[in-house]
Order: C-alpha cells, then structure tokens, then sequence
C-alpha cells in the first residue's frame, strides 16, 4: 500500500529533477522515490554501524580484551597467502 506525502521543494531543485527525468527518462516521483530509498538504505546502515560500533566500545570497556596492532597485522600481512592465518585471539 501506497501513501502519499507531500514534499516542498523550490523551484531549482523542482527544475533539475525534471532535466534528469527528461534525461533518464524517468519520471520525477520515480526520481524521488529512488533518492529516498537510497538515502534510507545508506543512513540505517551508518546507524547500524555506529551501534556496533557503541556496542563493541562497551564490550571492551568492560572486559579489557584487545587484540594488538602487532597480532593484527601480522595476521593481516597472510592473507591472500598460502600460509593465511586463523584470526588472532584476544589479549587483556
């Protein structure tokens, strides 16, 4: 189901969704429904992330667990090798 929503816009940016509709062949609301939904997608993702991020923060901040730049990029150095690694464990 379908609603509809009113958006306003000045006349610019009115101008140019019709030149790229013209051009693209897509209609205006084809254009914004698009612009929407990739907004969305790419902001729920950085929200997500950042919780992860926020999470993995509160996780260390209570255990102390780490893993060393070195172990890291020593680990890091193997891939695309044939000798890659398992990944390093954690350290306190």
């Amino acid at each position: 189901m379908s609603i509809t929503i009113g958006v306003k816009l000045d006349e610019e940016i009115r101008d140019r969704l019709k030149s790229l509709g013209t051009a693209r062949q897509r209609s205006t609301h084809w254009l914004m429904r698009e612009a929407i939904r990739e907004y969305l997608e790419r902001e729920e993702f950085i929200e997500t992330r950042n919780r992860e991020a926020d999470e993995a923060w509160a996780d260390y901040k209570r255990s102390g667990k780490f893993v060393s730049h070195d172990a890291m990029a020593s680990w890091l150095d193997t891939w695309g090798t044939d000798q890659e690694g398992h990944a390093p464990e954690t350290e306190r």
